[in-house]
């Protein structure tokens, strides 16, 4: 089982939504992943493996050098974009 941390700056709005998006397409797809919420402070401290958040913030944390896997989500309603993304995430983990 992966772990993953949903985060945006404030964490609250957008990551919420995209929090909830990639619950229901992990359910759905049956996908090994636990999802955790949080603001962009929960970062340092986060033991998982994966971090989900909007496109400019996974290429800040790129440029900062996280440890995870970070994953930028366009747009936070497509199901389709967060499958492809999450499918990816896993495959390279093989």
């Amino acid at each position: 089982m992966y772990k993953a941390l949903v985060a945006c700056r404030a964490g609250v709005g957008s990551s919420l939504m995209l929090k909830i998006k990639v619950q229901d397409v992990i359910t759905t797809n049956n996908l090994p992943i636990q999802v955790e919420h949080s603001s962009l402070d929960g970062v340092p401290g986060f033991p998982g493996q994966l971090i989900i958040t909007l496109v400019d913030v996974a290429d800040e944390l790129r440029e900062k050098g996280v440890k995870q896997s970070v994953i930028g989500v366009v747009n936070i309603m497509d199901k389709k974009e967060i499958l492809a993304k999450l499918t990816e995430f896993l495959e390279n983990q093989k």
